[in-house]
């Protein structure tokens, strides 16, 4: 039965889930619904619990109260191994990407699997891929621009190809769903509209749903049907861009002394 606001399936439920970190309120309670193949971005500044709120949905972190659920299951109390395969259906590309330099570009997306695989078939994987498997990231590269770089290592290409790497290994995964934490923080502004372009591109062409945290706002305004703002760790708004004026955006980043200096 779907159990979304918009009808659909939620991927993601937050139910008065929030974090801290001793006297810290990195996220404070919230309740927030993601779609199956919903788009959003979540803005703010550095420290408004960004991170925090993916971390909670990938379950890197669990609430410190309130529910979380994930592809349908509530995470509390569950196994490592249940968790596990909940985590495998769940794709993040951190901020610094994750990659392994001296590995080739193809070693590097064949992890995207390693959460579904035991020891030896990551080995297997890792040093004697089958045909079908290089065959398939092969077609990954060729779809995210990069299909020469399959055999180069990793540490040769330039950031804009490690970031198509990045987004290359997530969709070997076979997600239902792609967390990305500021993706594109590390790439000059015309590459970085070619990759978040990319991203809800192919979200949307697979039907995942992606969520994604951005710095830049005309980014977001112009790629997302979906925005979630977030300052000091409270959503300050959930709403469609067109709805939102610019007045809304510059109070968000609008800090006051206090919280310039704790943002370090």
């Amino acid at each position: 039965m779907p159990d979304s606001a918009s009808g659909a399936p939620a991927t993601f439920r937050l139910e008065g889930a929030g974090r801290r970190f001793g006297a810290i309120e990195a996220l404070r309670p919230a309740d927030l619904v993601f779609a199956d193949g919903d788009r959003v971005a979540v803005v703010g500044p550095s420290g408004s619990g960004k991170t925090t709120l993916l971390a909670l949905l990938n379950a890197t972190l669990t609430p410190s109260g309130g529910e979380v659920t994930l592809l349908g299951e509530n995470i509390a109390g569950m196994s490592p191994g249940r968790l596990r395969v909940i985590r495998s259906r769940i794709a993040t590309i951190p901020q610094h990407l994750g990659l392994v330099p001296n590995l080739r570009v193809w070693q590097n997306v064949a992890t995207g699997r390693v959460g579904a695989r035991r020891f030896f078939g990551t080995l297997r994987d890792l040093f004697f891929p089958p045909k079908a498997a290089l065959a398939e990231i092969h077609e990954l590269l060729e779809r995210v621009g990069i299909e020469e770089k399959l055999f180069a290592r990793t540490s040769e290409l330039s950031g804009g190809q490690q970031q198509r790497v990045a987004i290359a290994r997530a969709l070997y995964q076979h997600p239902e769903a792609i967390l990305a934490d500021e993706p594109v923080s590390n790439v000059d502004p015309a590459r970085a509209a070619s990759l978040v372009a990319l991203l809800t591109e192919l979200a949307e062409e697979r039907g995942l749903t992606l969520v994604m945290n951005l710095h830049n706002l005309d980014l977001a305004r112009q790629h997302f049907p979906r925005l979630i703002g977030l300052r000091a760790g409270e959503v300050v708004f959930d709403q469609d861009p067109q709805k939102l004026d610019d007045d809304t955006f510059a109070s968000l980043y609008n800090l006051d002394e206090d919280e310039l200096l704790e943002d370090g």
